[in-house]
């Protein structure tokens, strides 16, 4: 199994238009930036027929160090996930 990675994207664009990499480089680029801007600031991206990410906080909590066994105060932050769409779900499990 391999992994699809923002390279692979800009490859797999460039066989398939008439378009130069510079060119289908940035607009992957600024795809991104949009999905990272919208994550960011409303804490949700929908992609219709695909899925959603959600943004949402995570509190403060305990944890140990496993090399010391010592316990300590892991800080609030920020997770995101991915929920599949039902419409994709059910393509990939038929």
């Amino acid at each position: 199994m391999s992994t699809l990675t923002k390279a692979g994207i800009v490859d797999y664009i460039y066989e398939r238009t008439d378009k130069n990499r510079a060119e289908i480089k940035d607009l992957v680029e600024t795809i991104l930036e949009i999905m990272k801007s919208a994550v960011k600031k409303d804490h949700a991206l929908l992609i219709s027929g695909f899925g959603k990410f959600e943004a949402y906080d995570k509190r403060a909590r305990k944890g140990r160090n496993p090399q010391t066994t010592q316990t300590i105060t892991l800080p609030p932050r920020k997770v995101v996930v991915f929920r599949l769409s039902r419409k994709f779900r059910a393509e990939l499990n038929p």
